[in-house]
């Protein structure tokens, strides 16, 4: 069956527009299109005729209808961008966001080509870890989860990217973490949890019914749970130099820099992401 690309267009934006802003319907529907009829947006614009098969179609038409019950878009294709890299994802593990982008590109940065030991806490679709020894080739990057089937789908996005990581399947909260040496280090890297229970009234309902709770809540009453653990670790496995990043809650900032100075870390430094708010943490001078 012969169709015009703008039709299809036309008919995907139609049916996402009583549930999502015009131009955020209009992206969706970009991506359907791309996904599923490998028809990129400069062919939807010139109106190519495509042939469609009803398989198809019916595979169009339940996405539509996932979307509209504001499933995330990256579930539906199985796929997300980050750090121009292709990543796969799936329910239980979070969307790669862009603000974590920034969090990698500044320890890129401040690394470069250093051959170094490095450790991903809470790896999830392993965007950090994976992102991190695509642009780092001279380090050795392990990555650390509490969830199987993040690791699972962590391992198949090294694989996608060509890179080797080391898995670890570990509950940071658990009482002791006996991987690595002491001091054996160089960087230790995490977007925990995050989120309180408060917070969830102000967020999108894609978030809230689809992404994994596991991956975002934390206790309204221990808002540093994550943090308090992790950086603890830190102290133990981080060399005398070796730096300290974390992706914070924005409204925590002040707090989670007091915490880590209580915990030895001479210089700590809250940087704001694109959007002025509180966002990222690095830790360095670890004293004795």
């Amino acid at each position: 069956m012969d169709r015009e690309a703008k039709q299809l267009f036309d008919q995907c934006r139609q049916a996402l527009l009583p549930y999502y802003p015009a131009t955020e319907a209009q992206s969706m529907a970009f991506l359907l299109l791309e996904h599923l009829f490998q028809l990129d947006k400069m062919q939807v614009l010139i109106n190519q005729p495509i042939q469609t098969i009803p398989q198809v179609l019916q595979v169009l038409d339940n996405a539509l209808r996932r979307l509209q019950q504001y499933e995330p878009i990256q579930y539906i294709t199985k796929q997300a961008e980050f750090y121009g890299l292709p990543f796969r994802v799936k329910p239980g593990v979070l969307i790669p966001r862009p603000e974590t982008e920034e969090l990698v590109a500044w320890i890129i940065q401040d690394f470069q080509s250093q051959p170094l030991t490095l450790l991903d806490i809470g790896t999830g679709s392993g965007c950090i870890a994976v992102t991190l020894a695509k642009n780092m080739p001279q380090a050795q990057v392990n990555a650390l989860d509490v969830s199987n089937e993040a690791l699972t789908i962590a391992q198949q996005n090294a694989a996608l990217n060509k890179v080797n990581i080391q898995w670890i399947a570990h509950n940071i909260l658990a009482p002791s973490f006996t991987h690595f040496a002491d001091q054996s280090l160089d960087v230790i890297v995490s977007n925990p949890p995050y989120v309180t229970p408060a917070e969830q009234a102000q967020m999108h309902e894609n978030v809230l019914k689809h992404e994994p709770a596991l991956a975002l809540f934390v206790p309204q009453n221990e808002p540093l749970l994550f943090y308090e653990a992790i950086t603890q670790v830190a102290r133990q496995k981080l060399k005398p130099q070796g730096a300290l990043y974390f992706e914070i809650n924005e409204q925590f900032g002040a707090i989670t820099k007091k915490m880590i100075e209580q915990q030895g870390f001479q210089e700590v430094e809250v940087r704001k992401d694109l959007f002025g708010k509180d966002r990222m943490v690095k830790a360095v001078g670890l004293s004795g």
